[in-house]
């Protein structure tokens, strides 16, 4: 049951961790052009740029599993400040100056403190959220912090890359962040569930989602991350790069939405099958498309971008259709750590490879992503039959830049009526 007190909040109370998350997302939209830009321009090794992706991912893996034993200890206000205190602290250690192993140090406990943040958020704002509400909350939230994060990038722009100040930027817009959520009148919100792991009951329910949030990991930190070093090592200017990265972001908005209405009226492996197709189709693209037609390439990577974030939200609906509510916590762990693996996984292969094969790497990792996840898809549309339209969960729009951890943020009682 949800408390009274819950009952009665009205979306305007959730304003506060909308703020926090925003200002957090502007912070880490600065980084996360800031990181790779500098770091392909300066002295550094080759591989350093791409290390930096793989520990922010590597990080992330890490906050999936143990943010609930430490909200558990802690609490939602002290955790999230605490973590906070590990974004400043690696915004700090890049401020020092260019030294690849701290910035790589620095990242990963980026890494750790964004995917924390994110599920102390998602958790309360589900307890804060009545259920006439709860979906449309969960989408702004999402859609502000990926707007925040282009916002952020687009800022980088209009900032030196000489010194220290847009790492500085970042621990001010972090150090913003702390305010909204550590003085709302909120109630706290129960311990979220505990990540618990059950890969056969996810392949057995839909290895078609399964296999979609893998695939989308990878894609996803390949996609954002690999940008910026593929464009500043053309000699691409700190604006251009700024705003290809703020573009990127919009992708979403007018990629996703679109395709997951239309997989709410047939069958979502086939908008899959679809998306992977315009993958593949916008990666060829990619490969032929100079940065003197910027305009164009623009263009081509938002598209592009947006298809990948695509991917995760359809597939993670997929599997939500096969499952039965008694599982959807489980599912969630699940897939919470599939993606997360992933997510770190694939950029450290093609950090290894691309001085064997060149800076457009990324790129075709993506294309044979979207390729083996498009002819697995064929596969299984043989064997198995459409969940009926009436039988679907509603698509709700996801990024692939951060965790879903919707379900398990609900607390151990009465979650599977509330789950999504």
């Amino acid at each position: 049951m949800i408390p009274q007190q819950a009952r009665a909040n009205s979306p305007l109370s959730v304003a506060s961790i909308v703020a926090s998350m925003t200002a957090v997302a502007l912070g880490n939209g600065v980084m996360s052009a800031y990181v790779p830009f500098v770091l392909t321009r300066s002295d550094s090794p080759s591989w350093a740029a791409g290390a930096a992706i793989t520990a922010v991912a590597f990080g992330g893996l890490v906050g999936c599993v143990v943010a609930g034993p430490l909200i558990r200890r802690v609490g939602h206000a002290r955790l999230f400040a605490a973590s906070m205190a590990l974004v400043i602290l690696g915004a700090l250690l890049i401020a020092i100056g260019v030294n690849p192993i701290l910035w790589i140090i620095g990242r990963l406990l980026y890494g750790m403190a964004g995917n924390t943040n994110f599920i102390i958020a998602q958790s309360w704002l589900n307890h804060a959220a009545s259920n006439e509400w709860r979906g449309k909350a969960m989408s702004f939230f999402y859609m502000a912090y990926v707007v925040g994060l282009g916002v952020g990038a687009f800022a980088f722009g209009r900032l030196p890359a000489e010194g220290n100040l847009a790492p500085l930027v970042t621990i001010f817009f972090t150090a913003l962040a702390i305010l909204p959520i550590s003085l709302t009148r909120l109630p706290t919100p129960p311990a979220p569930a505990t990540v618990s792991v059950d890969i056969k009951m996810a392949w057995r329910n839909s290895p078609v989602g399964f296999i979609g949030v893998l695939a989308a990991g990878g894609l996803s930190m390949m996609v954002q991350g690999f940008t910026p070093i593929y464009a500043a090592g053309h000699q691409v200017s700190q604006a251009e790069v700024a705003l290809l990265m703020f573009v990127m972001q919009l992708g979403m908005l007018f990629i996703q939405y679109p395709l997951g209405a239309l997989s709410d009226r047939m069958d979502r492996r086939l908008v899959l099958l679809f998306t992977c197709g315009l993958i593949a189709v916008m990666a060829v693209v990619a490969l032929f498309v100079s940065f003197a037609q910027l305009l164009l390439l623009m263009i081509v990577f938002a598209i592009w971008a947006g298809a990948v974030e695509t991917v995760y939200a359809i597939a993670n609906a997929h599997a939500n259709d096969r499952t039965k509510p008694e599982d959807f916590v489980p599912l969630a762990s699940t897939m919470l750590v599939a993606w997360s693996a992933s997510a770190t996984l694939v950029p450290l292969f093609v950090t290894l490879v691309t001085p064997v094969f060149g800076p457009k790497t990324f790129i075709y990792a993506a294309m044979a992503v979207a390729a083996a996840y498009g002819a697995f898809i064929l596969m299984r549309l043989k064997g198995r039959e459409a969940v009926p339209p009436d039988e679907r969960e509603a698509f709700e729009m996801l990024s692939a830049q951060v965790p879903n951890a919707t379900v398990i943020t609900e607390p151990d009682d009465g979650r599977s009526d509330r789950a999504r």
